[in-house]
């Protein structure tokens, strides 16, 4: 037990860089935190941190055994949880950060609320790169690869991008046959928040891209705006595919230059790798797993 105590002293250390901030989450003196490390260190026989005044880095021995401690400690959540999901019900809050793409996922997370009514969603969304970790979400929804080996990941699905407009729109102005021809129509341009850039529209011609001189009609930070101006007619607007699912079976919606289209996008949720998955963690996962682009 008390090997399981100095490993699980190391692992805080090295999740959180200090010895300061290890002790208070196990509710220990830094110095207890620090003794703990270096007995351990004494009887591995190597050194696992370069110590400073400020801060604490792993040595690359330390790395590898911080991979090896988190293992070791995901097989006893493991255990614990096979017998505690036995009697327990997925319940309690889950915290959940997601891009402000994800709000056009509300359709999914409302069939999660009603799958899972003793869950509590605390959903964050921001375009900003949260640190999952020591932000103390329970997991986060995002776009594209994955670099951090701190997080466990599974891929929930994958979207295209398409150029959509009103039929009344076409009628009056007529429909693109190339990317050239988007320099005599209206643009309606979603804006990044967080850098307020435009976002550019991922079209490709025989020239290669399509041109930035697109005419701007409007420009918002979040899309539901920008759809609702679309089906108003005024103004073609370029969008991921499951956000304009409906308008597009409606017919409010129809998309042109498919074949120009050739962004795709992937979705996936991310959480803890030194935290086994919990029943309600578990539950979200599968839940958004399954039916993320395919609300109930």
């Amino acid at each position: 037990m008390d090997r399981l105590g100095s490993l699980n002293a190391f692992v805080q250390a090295a999740e959180t860089r200090s010895f300061t901030a290890a002790g208070q989450k196990l509710g220990v003196s830094s110095s207890a935190i620090s003794k703990a490390v270096a007995r351990l260190e004494q009887r591995l026989g190597v050194r696992l941190f370069h110590r400073s005044t400020r801060v604490v880095t792993l040595t690359p021995e330390g790395a590898l055994f911080l991979e090896r401690c988190r293992r070791v400690f995901c097989e006893i959540e493991a255990a614990e949880l096979e017998l505690s999901q036995t009697r327990d019900a997925p319940r309690g809050r889950l915290r959940v950060s997601l891009p402000l793409v994800g709000m056009l996922m509300m359709p999914t997370l409302a069939g999660f609320m009603r799958a899972w009514p003793e869950i509590e969603l605390d959903l964050d969304f921001s375009d900003r790169l949260v640190d999952v970790i020591a932000e103390g979400f329970d997991a986060v929804v995002r776009t594209g690869e994955v670099s951090d080996s701190r997080l466990m990941t599974r891929r929930l699905g994958a979207f295209r991008y398409k150029l959509v407009g009103s039929p009344a729109y076409f009628a009056e102005h007529g429909a693109p046959e190339t990317p050239a021809d988007l320099a005599a129509h209206r643009g309606l341009r979603h804006l990044y928040p967080s850098t307020c850039r435009i976002e550019d529209w991922p079209l490709h011609g025989e020239g290669g891209s399509a041109p930035a001189d697109i005419p701007t009609a409007a420009v918002a930070s979040v899309m539901e705006p920008l759809i609702y101006l679309a089906e108003q007619g005024l103004g073609l607007v370029c969008l991921p595919d499951f956000a304009i699912r409906d308008q597009l079976e409606r017919g409010t919606l129809a998309s042109v230059l498919d074949d120009a289209v050739r962004h795709s996008v992937t979705f996936r949720i991310l959480w803890p790798s030194s935290r086994h998955l919990s029943p309600k963690l578990r539950a979200f996962v599968d839940f958004m797993g399954e039916n993320a682009f395919t609300p109930p």
